[in-house]
């Protein structure tokens, strides 16, 4: 790792309040799994209000990161995460009907398209700021997401499908998803330990990729629900915490 992280340290109450947050986190992703029911429709056993509460705990967590290390080299990564985390809850809210918009898969979209344009820009900010920028590394990454996701695309969502406005529209976004994957590898390629960053980068394409063959092409297995918020919270959760990487 550059000299750039080997500065960046916390308090050990920071430590502390970030390691609860964490702990809350599981618990109510987990727990509302483990303890939840859906005995008849086999859809979702989590509670809304347990995915809802996760997800704002990951929003408190990313805030909390950028009011810890603000002034340091990173605070710039971390502001931007914490922006991205808030307009994924913001997307979260949305799909959930909790929001007064008309279309609720379309303002996910964009509540979480814009999430990613952030992270994506906290992504190649930190890589060229910290000498993690090399070309074949980053933009090869990239390439082989986008491969992936056309092709899961493909099969998952346009295969045997009449193609709507949203259909078309929801393509971009997987690759937008796609790109944030990449960079995010990229990274990891150059320095394993930002392994963790692209595996939740990953997950939350994986999600997404589940949910659009749930929306679009009628994919269902049993609890596919809770599938789709196992693959999710993990992943929201690995890029907010992928600061820790960058600790002492």
């Amino acid at each position: 790792m550059t000299n750039l992280v080997l500065h960046l340290s916390l308090t050990s109450p920071q430590r502390l309040w970030l390691l609860c947050l964490l702990i809350l986190w599981g618990t109510l992703l987990f727990g509302g799994f483990l303890f939840g029911s859906d005995p008849e429709k086999r859809y979702r056993r989590m509670p809304m209000w347990t995915r809802m509460a996760s997800s704002a705990t990951l929003v408190v967590a990313g805030w909390s990161w950028w009011l810890f290390v603000q002034e340091t080299e990173v605070g710039r990564y971390v502001l931007l995460i914490a922006i991205g985390m808030s307009f994924g809850f913001l997307g979260d809210l949305a799909m959930a009907r909790l929001l007064p918009i008309g279309n609720r898969v379309a303002g996910g979209i964009a509540s979480f398209g814009i999430g990613h344009i952030f992270y994506i820009a906290a992504l190649v900010g930190f890589g060229n700021q910290a000498g993690l920028d090399d070309a074949a590394a980053r933009w090869g990454s990239v390439a082989v997401w986008w491969l992936i996701t056309l092709v899961g695309w493909w099969l998952i969502v346009f295969r045997g499908q009449k193609a709507t406005p949203l259909h078309w529209a929801a393509l971009p976004y997987a690759l937008l998803l796609a790109s944030t994957a990449g960079f995010a590898t990229g990274l990891a390629v150059q320095e394993p330990s930002f392994v963790f960053l692209a595996l939740g980068a990953a997950l939350f394409l994986l999600s997404d990729l589940i949910l659009a063959g749930e929306l679009f092409s009628g994919l269902h297995f049993p609890y596919i629900g809770d599938v789709i918020w196992l693959t999710y919270g993990p992943g929201q959760m690995l890029i907010v915490y992928s600061i820790a990487t960058m600790l002492n």
